[in-house]
């Protein structure tokens, strides 16, 4: 199977199988190793990689690329619905993914997330986040799952709840009053378990009894932030916390903005309670307006600046302004979401008719003037120990010839140097604004 051999394989998926795996055939074990691998081959969001799992199947898309298709061959395949695939846009796809094609890497994390008791989530499983599929190519390939079935099951009345991390005393007193009073309500509070608003919001669920979900930037065997570890144990123990990326991935700049379009999609609204000018959560709201899911965010004082976000989003990107949970519960509320979310009220959705006044996962600024190759190339580097370009291309995920010209680029900025024994980041002052939004540093994976 794919060149290894199909009893590990079976072994491995039927212990992770979030459905017991016990009457899994070849077939369905194939697709799910299929999926597992593709998790880990390709980074989150990554157009070429969802189509190909769409419309060849997750199997097929993956024999492929082992078969080392031509940029031809891959193209006309994708391109046979119509829509044509450019071959410039195939052969970079092609070269993004394969320094990661490694035989043993699949099944590396397949046994650390048995080790763990992580499980595989696809599509096919009645647990999936069925709302996910809205993000159509951007889609995971599947999700890796620590925690209990009545969290997963939950998500279907999950509503958003997320901020900064840098959060003042005002914004934590409200997130536990919208927390708790949401649970009473009867919504799972999704969150991504960031310090500040988000820790908050899973902490006030679990104190009132309620189920939450946590969604991670990296594997869900190493618990990030680590300051949150007990919080995420507490988590695992009496909600869920879901990652699409496979046990053993660390967490990037680039995963958390990818992870963000996950808790927008997973859940029926977003509310951002407390957000800088540029925080993170602002990305979060802009996924969750691209894809018409209703969007609350929170007013306070008009000096603070941590609440300068939110002001931006009800003033310029037409947010609802919401105090308390009850006006949160009305954004979905979930007697018109069992009837058909697409008719939830009208005036309660983010217009995007008026020219100008469109929040998106795009337009929010987040990451300052970096472009998402830099950022994420710059996520792979060390400031420490050499590495070489093939090591930065397996990590980053970016086509090699990518990569090598983005670091001459970086080299001239003075950015990052080159050694004898590899390409190293130069170690600068952060800014004032990286306060908002913390990169973990990858040397201390």
């Amino acid at each position: 199977m794919f060149g290894l051999k199909e009893s590990e394989i079976a072994t491995l998926i039927t212990a992770v199988s979030v459905e017991g795996g016990g009457d899994l055939d070849r077939v369905s074990i194939e697709n799910r190793f299929a999926r597992a691998t593709w998790s880990g081959l390709a980074e989150p969001g990554d157009r070429l990689a969802g189509r190909a799992i769409q419309q060849l199947g997750a199997a097929r898309a993956l024999s492929a690329v082992v078969e080392h298709w031509n940029t031809e061959r891959f193209a006309a395949e994708l391109s046979a619905d119509g829509d044509p695939v450019a071959g410039d846009d195939m052969r970079q796809a092609i070269d993004r993914w394969m320094p990661r094609l490694k035989s043993d890497t699949a099944l590396i994390a397949l046994r650390q997330a048995a080790r763990f008791g992580a499980r595989l989530l696809i599509p096919d499983d009645e647990l999936w986040p069925e709302r996910l599929n809205d993000l159509d190519w951007h889609a995971p390939s599947a999700l890796w799952v620590r925690g209990t079935d009545a969290a997963l099951a939950g998500i279907v009345d999950g509503i958003a709840l997320v901020g900064a991390r840098a959060a003042t005393g005002y914004g934590e007193h409200i997130t536990m009053e919208a927390s708790a009073g949401l649970v009473d309500r009867g919504y799972t509070i999704v969150s991504g378990a960031a310090y500040g608003i988000d820790g908050m919001a899973h902490r006030a669920a679990l104190a009132s009894h309620g189920l939450t979900v946590a969604f991670l930037a990296g594997g869900v065997d190493r618990f990030y932030p680590s300051g949150h570890d007990s919080l995420l144990t507490r988590i695992v123990e009496n909600g869920a916390v879901i990652s699409e990326l496979p046990c053993g991935s660390p967490p990037t700049k680039w995963r958390f903005l990818q992870r963000n379009r996950l808790i927008a999609a997973a859940s029926l609204a977003t509310i951002v309670l407390e957000a800088g000018w540029r925080s993170g959560s602002l990305n979060t709201a802009g996924h969750a307006a691209a894809l018409g899911r209703p969007l609350g965010a929170v007013p306070g004082p008009v000096t603070s600046a941590a609440s300068a976000g939110c002001h931006r989003l009800i003033r310029d990107y037409d947010a609802v302004c919401v105090t308390n949970p009850d006006q949160m519960a009305e954004l979905a509320p979930l007697v018109e979401r069992e009837i058909d979310v697409s008719e939830i009220d009208s005036e309660l959705r983010i217009s995007s008719a008026t020219p100008g006044s469109e929040v998106s996962a795009e337009n929010v600024d987040t990451v300052g003037a970096r472009s998402p190759e830099t950022t994420r190339l710059i996520d792979a580097l060390s400031a420490r120990s050499a590495r070489t370009a093939d090591d930065i291309a397996a990590r980053s995920g970016l086509a090699i010839t990518a990569v090598r010209a983005h670091l001459g680029l970086l080299e001239l900025d003075g950015r990052v140097t080159e050694t004898g024994r590899g390409w190293k980041r130069v170690a600068v002052a952060k800014p004032e604004t990286s306060r908002v939004f913390r990169s973990p540093s990858t040397d201390s994976e």
